[in-house]
């Protein structure tokens, strides 16, 4: 029987991969520069091919190293969900799990939706990066997470996704303003006034460009914030308009401020919260259910 590679030899090679740099992927791997040269050589001695092209000063990876790399994700990945659902006793949300979530959930609905979910699921060892919705799906199809918190629509293609809730956006402006004679927003009423936004890359601001009608007099993006609680005070300056999502005015980002905000008249003036993850995944089953369990927690107004 032919040796096979092994899951240390494959998570020192992603390592390697990453970083393009023995020390710093010996680092990460938590052993010595020499124990990961020599099971990179082991690794490629298993696979009869050269993953990596090494000189004194770069650690390139080989055509084949990198038509590896996607597969060698996916394995260690399932692997981790192999282990995690064992460790677990296969009781469902047990055990560790890392979740990705975009900046314009995360502060708004994580205090809302955790503390039912540590009563719940008590074993549950729930770890949160926050990044962009591009970088929370790269390493999502990395397996670097597990699933990710997100707003559609959004490009998911290649994921499963589960809507939680709807999250409808607000116009907000300074109290006072024109727009406070109407008791909901339209986007032919926003087109003469200037629309403040998120920085590009942001899917909020892609959401809310959306809205507005090609050709509109207003100056969308003539200012760009790196949050929301930094866009409102723009307003609060009287620097423009925005569009926030109801989520973030329910808890309060308003408060202290002089604005005012008003709903959209049509029902698709909205964000969907949804859990993504791989479809590969063997844990898609808990991910519904912390789904449900978000989905659950959402529906009850806040008091």
């Amino acid at each position: 029987m032919k040796p096979e590679p092994t899951i240390r030899q494959l998570r020192h090679f992603l390592s390697l991969a990453q970083h393009c740099h023995f020390s710093r992927a010996a680092e990460v791997c938590l052993i010595t520069q020499s124990s990961l040269s020599a099971s990179i050589r082991e690794l490629e001695s298993v696979l009869d091919c050269q993953l990596f092209e090494r000189t004194k000063r770069t650690v390139l990876l080989t055509p084949m190293g990198r038509d590896l790399v996607g597969m060698a994700k996916g394995i260690v990945a399932d692997l981790d969900d192999l282990t995690e659902h064992a460790r677990g006793g296969g009781l469902p949300l047990t055990g560790e799990l890392t979740m990705g979530v975009i900046p314009t959930i995360g502060p708004f609905l994580l205090p809302r939706v955790l503390p039912g979910l540590r009563k719940d699921y008590p074993d549950l060892k729930l770890f949160l990066r926050e990044e962009k919705s591009a970088s929370l799906l790269q390493l999502l199809s990395e397996g670097a997470l597990d699933l990710a918190l997100i707003a559609l629509p959004y490009n998911t293609d290649g994921f499963e996704t589960l809507a939680v809730a709807d999250d409808p956006f607000l116009a907000v402006f300074p109290r006072g303003h024109d727009l406070s004679d109407f008791e909901t927003m339209t986007p032919a009423r926003l087109k003469k006034f200037d629309l403040l936004t998120l920085e590009s890359g942001n899917c909020l601001t892609d959401q809310t460009l959306a809205m507005r009608r090609p050709g509109t007099e207003g100056a969308a993006n003539r200012f760009q914030a790196t949050s929301l609680h930094t866009l409102v005070q723009m307003v609060d300056n009287g620097l423009g308009l925005t569009v926030l999502p109801k989520m973030a005015v329910d808890t309060g980002i308003l408060r202290g401020l002089k604005l005012d905000f008003r709903p959209f008249s049509s029902p698709h003036a909205s964000r969907h919260i949804a859990l993504a993850w791989r479809k590969s995944s063997r844990r898609a089953k808990e991910f519904r259910l912390l789904g449900e369990h978000l989905r659950d927690e959402l529906a009850t107004p806040l008091r």
